[in-house]
Formats: structure tokens, sequence, C-alpha cells
């Protein structure tokens, strides 16, 4: 029967494993997002190539179908906030790597001010310390919603969260 909790693999690793370029460029992306390991870049990468995928492939449906399948693409990508209200099908075809990880919980912890360093903001969400709309969130890969964005903030039980309203007490 097997153990019901790993289907299948989450993504694609590159075909050609030593490639200067894009080891290069694979760390870079792992610096600047304070990603694990590669595994977390390439389930990102993969992410982002399903969603292309659709997108050339509703181009060979019926024109009714088509349409159908686009706007329900663009409609989920907006609600997770990789791309615009007003973008254009054309717009997921041009999606970068970038724009999938500038929507994880850990990117966006940093860029609000939680976590002084991009590593501290994963530090923080796997112990704990950090909730999206009253529900702890411990993985730092978890993309967050448009809707969800301003709802980032210390748990209510994290003594960060008591820090921070002792220091706004005192700024007042």
């Amino acid at each position: 029967m097997g153990d019901p909790r790993r289907l299948k693999k989450k993504f694609r690793k590159p075909k050609h494993p030593f490639q200067k370029e894009r080891i290069i460029e694979e760390l870079e992306f792992i610096g600047k997002y304070g990603l694990r390991n590669k595994r977390e870049y390439w389930k990102s990468r993969t992410k982002l190539a399903n969603w292309r995928n659709i997108a050339r492939q509703s181009r060979s449906l019926t024109k009714e179908k088509a349409i159908e399948v686009q706007r329900e693409l663009i409609s989920k990508l907006d609600r997770l906030g990789i791309i615009g209200s007003e973008a254009e099908f054309e717009d997921v075809l041009l999606l970068t790597v970038e724009d999938v990880l500038k929507r994880r919980l850990q990117t966006l912890v940093y860029e609000k001010g939680f976590a002084s360093t991009i590593y501290q903001a994963r530090q923080l969400i796997t112990h704990g310390h950090i909730q999206v709309a009253g529900k702890k969130i411990n993985a730092p890969s978890y993309i967050v919603k448009r809707v969800e964005e301003d709802l980032i903030d210390f748990a209510p039980n994290s003594p960060l969260s008591k820090a921070k309203e002792t220091q706004t007490k005192s700024e007042a």
C-alpha cells in the first residue's frame, strides 16, 4: 500500500546536473530568498512551469473552453498575488521564478520588517512566532494570498509580540 504522505515529488530536477551558469543562478536565488536547499528552488520553478504549461495548452483548446481555463488561471494567480488584477493572459507566460519566490511567507516577513535578515525570518516562522490571518503557520514556503498579506503578524503567545507591544507603547 505504501506511505500515504508522499505520493509523488513536487519538483523536477535539472536534466544536466553540472552546468556552471545554472548552479550559480540557483545559488544566487538561495542566498537572496533564504532557501534551505536547491530543492525549494526547484519546487518553485516546477510550480511556475506547471502554470505556464496550463497557459500554453489552453491555446489548443476550443475558444470557449480556452477562455474559461485562461480566466480561471488568471484569477488563481491574482488571488495568490503573483500577477495583478489587470493582467492579461500573455503575462502568465512572462512570469519568472522570482515572482513566485516573492510571495513566500519567509520573503514577506522579511520585507515587512519583522526580521532583520531573510534567515531570521525563516527561523521566526519555523519556531512558531508568525501567524497569518490568525493561524500560526510554520512553513516558510507558504504562498501568501493577496488578501492575507496585510494579516501577517506575530503570534499572540509569542514573546516577540509582547516585545512589539511594549515598543509601540514606549514610542507613543
